[in-house]
């Protein structure tokens, strides 16, 4: 005769905090993980801290090239910046909880830097196919008006277009379920707690992909296109395997980036029975590349390799 007021007080109960349980399956030993992330982002945030002190003091590395890739030294160590301290916390001293407003914000951080990592991307290749295919047009098309340009619409496009995530993700109604199988605000991961249709936050989250990541890279193969077909019209090998080592670093690190958020999308869509998998790739893409880039330009580019050693103060013969 009366309605069950336990039905109707919980679909009124909201979670205050979630539970970030760490890497699923390993909760036993899992802290032994801390270690090495914890030197994977001490080496992120050391190198890319030494990129930009190199570019800045070496007048030759005042270039748009190494312009961009300041502004993606910075980008990374945001985004290891924006998880890392947070796992290590679950790690070290089982700091599990975070607040609603903490996580989407964390979710909106970590959509906005990879976003704008993928964007610096573009710029980056953009820059190999004016300086190749289109050399004598070069320091008038990039230039440090462009580089400004540029690196503002992908402040604007990356930080706005990413809103929709957390704002949709805190629509939803948490009334029971805070616990979350992940090291970090994951959209999907969060939302999948709701108690409410999490649709539209599936559907927004597969289109951002797509008109963010998928456009980006179109563009990065179509660039990369052009440029191998102007290295294969040139007579010279030796000029052909010239202008390629410029692009060799690029190319590594755009492989490594998309290569993972492919398999994370794939692993993701599968509904993959060992969870462990979608998370681990999921933080150490939000890791190794913040690592991996500044080191990976170091090694395959000689003017940024003479620059650090000479910042470092060590004898650059021979190299």
């Amino acid at each position: 005769m009366f309605p069950d007021l336990r039905d109707s007080n919980s679909s009124k109960f909201q979670v205050s905090e979630f539970i970030l349980l760490g890497f699923p399956g390993i909760h036993g030993w899992q802290h032994w993980l801390s270690l090495p992330l914890a030197l994977l982002y001490l080496l992120a945030l050391s190198a890319n801290i030494l990129i930009l002190i190199t570019i800045n003091q070496e007048t030759m590395l005042h270039q748009p090239m190494y312009h961009f890739l300041g502004i993606l030294a910075v980008v990374d160590m945001g985004l290891a910046t924006t998880i890392v301290p947070k796992i290590l916390a679950i790690l070290w001293f089982n700091a599990k909880a975070i607040s609603l407003p903490e996580c989407f914000a964390q979710m909106y951080a970590i959509h906005c830097f990879v976003a704008m990592e993928s964007g610096i991307f573009v710029c980056m290749a953009i820059d190999r196919y004016v300086a190749i295919c289109r050399p004598l047009h070069y320091t008038s098309m990039i230039t440090e008006s462009f580089v400004i340009k540029a690196t503002v619409f992908m402040v604007l496009r990356n930080g706005l277009c990413p809103i929709s995530v957390p704002v949709l993700a805190a629509q939803r109604h948490y009334c029971s379920r805070n616990q979350i199988e992940h090291c970090l605000c994951s959209n999907l991961g969060v939302t999948s707690l709701s108690c409410d249709d999490r649709k539209i936050n599936s559907v927004n989250q597969v289109l951002l992909a797509w008109a963010i990541m998928g456009s980006d890279l179109i563009l990065i193969i179509l660039s990369y296109a052009f440029i191998l077909y102007s290295v294969l019209k040139l007579n010279s090998v030796e000029a052909a395997s010239k202008a390629l080592s410029t692009c060799t670093s690029h190319l590594i690190l755009i492989l490594f980036f998309y290569t993972v958020v492919i398999v994370i999308s794939i692993t993701h869509g599968a509904g993959m029975r060992v969870p462990l998998i979608p998370v681990f790739l999921n933080v150490l893409h939000n890791v190794i590349p913040p690592a991996l880039n500044p080191v990976v330009y170091a090694l395959k580019n000689k003017e940024l390799r003479q620059s650090l050693f000479k910042v470092l103060r060590l004898d650059t013969k021979g190299y």
